[in-house]
This record gives structure tokens, sequence and C-alpha cells, in this order.
């Protein structure tokens, strides 16, 4: 067994992967890790990145640009223009961002799962009952972003963003170690609620953008604000941004999840299942 296969058994160990990335001053190591991955002295960016290569299957080679000014630069990378095709066909909501499919299935009433036998309320994520009155019996897919994985999120469909609600909270790791452990856990989470609505259809559907540890920041090219814990919530913010299918809409300063709940009459395409790989384009759900 090899040095690094050794370190990452290690880290599978459920226990201890809960311990290292729950049980420790989460807020605060945060902090320090958006202060630390700005920083551009080449020796630590360099060392960086390698460590964080050694841990994990990050793959730069789609990468638009081949070198890096930081760690939190290579994080946020951009990829070649074409290395994500989108799904054109106007009945599919493509895939916002490459992810690991988590829960997926219909809203129960406006009850979901965040991993079997964990439920949770959509008043609790949304934080308005009126607003997850809309969804109920509904569907939802959890999208989950490994820390090796292109981290920008992009438009599902032809859409228009009306209002960004911001909402503070914790930063538990959302890996399925934590979801089995900590209950409503993405109610607990700094998230944000992107209310779009659909150009062709007038659906509405949300995107729930979920912060974690090390990631507590989401940027949105149509908002001047960074989105972090210093914003105490829930703060709203109306927009009109409008965006094509496939457009890039942000991005989180590291990774994690990103929740999409949308209306009764919607259904998953054939191939979204529960651990499955999913890429920006790829086809998620079903118009009604």
């Amino acid at each position: 067994m090899t040095l690094r296969s050794g370190l990452l058994r290690l880290m599978e160990q459920e226990d201890l992967n809960f311990l290292l990335t729950n049980r420790i001053p989460r807020r605060l190591t945060t902090q320090f890790m958006g202060w630390f991955s700005q920083i551009e002295q080449p020796l630590v960016r360099d060392l960086s990145i390698a460590l964080w290569r050694f841990f994990s299957d990050l793959d730069l080679s789609e990468a638009k640009k081949s070198h890096f000014c930081s760690l939190h630069d290579c994080f946020i990378r951009e990829l070649k223009d074409g290395a994500r095709p989108i799904d054109r066909s106007p009945e599919v909501l493509v895939s916002p961002c490459d992810a690991i499919v988590g829960a997926c299935g219909s809203v129960a009433g406006t009850t979901a799962y965040q991993i079997k036998g964990f439920p949770y309320t959509l008043a609790d994520l949304f934080c308005d009952h009126a607003l997850a009155a809309a969804f109920a019996n509904g569907r939802y897919v959890t999208l989950r972003l490994t820390s090796s994985m292109y981290h920008r999120f992009h438009a599902p469909h032809d859409c228009r963003v009306d209002q960004v609600t911001y909402i503070s909270g914790d930063t538990w790791n959302v890996n399925p170690i934590a979801l089995r452990r900590v209950e409503k856990l993405f109610c607990k989470n700094e998230r944000a609620l992107l209310r779009t609505t659909l150009t062709a259809t007038g659906h509405t559907l949300m995107l729930v953008p979920v912060a974690a540890v090390l990631v507590a920041s989401i940027r949105l090219h149509f908002l001047d604000v960074l989105l972090t814990h210093k914003r105490r919530g829930p703060n709203a913010f109306a927009c009109d941004a409008s965006f094509r299918k496939g457009e890039e809409m942000g991005w989180f300063q590291h990774g994690s999840t990103i929740l999409i709940v949308v209306p009764d009459g919607f259904s998953l395409h054939d191939d979204v299942r529960e651990g499955s790989a999913i890429r920006v384009g790829e086809p998620l759900l079903r118009l009604p």
C-alpha cells in the first residue's frame, strides 16, 4: 500500500473524517482558509496545489489557463471553451454544475431528504412557509461538488433570477458522513436562495447553493456583493438577471452543494440517480 492510498483510506474512516471536518472551530478554520488560499507567494501556492493533488483526483487538463496566481485562483478556475457541451433540448433542465448526485426524487408534501432517513422541510430550508407551499409535491435534486471538481455553476435553462436571499448559518461539512449524522444540515448551513423563472414556460424553480466548512462564501455575477457569513441574514436582494441556458451564474469560493427544487409536474431524467456523476450541461430534469 502506498503512502497516499494509506492516508486516503485513513481519512475515509467515518469517525475520524467527521471529527477532523466537523469537530473543529468550523468558522475560524473557514476564515483562515479564505485568507490562506489567496496568498500569491509562489512557494505557498505551488505546495498547496501539490498537496491538494496528492489527496484528491484534481485534474487541471480542462482548465482555461495552466498557471494560477494562488490556490484560490485554481479553485475557481474557468474551463476551456467547449469543455462542457450544453444539451439544448427545450424540454430538458440541465445540471448547473459538475457534481455527484445525492438524494433526489419527489417532495412529500413539503418534505425532502438530505440522505435516507434524514428529512427536512422546504419551509426550514427557505425560511418561508408560503414559498415552500408553492413547491409542495414537486421534485428535488442534491448536487454535491467535491473539492477537486470545477466549482462554477451555470443556468439550467433560459431563465431570469428576480431575487436572491442570503441566509447566514453554520458551516458543517456536507459530505455523506455528516449528512448521516447532522439532522436538517442544509437548513443549518449558510445558503443562498436564487428564485428563478424559466423564460419559456414561466415555471419558478429554486437554486440553493449551500456553503460548508472552508467554503462559506458565494459569488454571483449579477450581484456586486460577496455573500459571506459577515452578512447576518436573511438578506434579500432584488435583481433582474437574465441567463441563457448554460451561461455562467457564479461560483463557490471552494466548492459545496447546490439544491434544486422544482414544482409538481417536473420529472427526473432517466440517468439521474443517487451516487451518479453529472457534469454541467447534462440532462437533469424534464419540464412538464
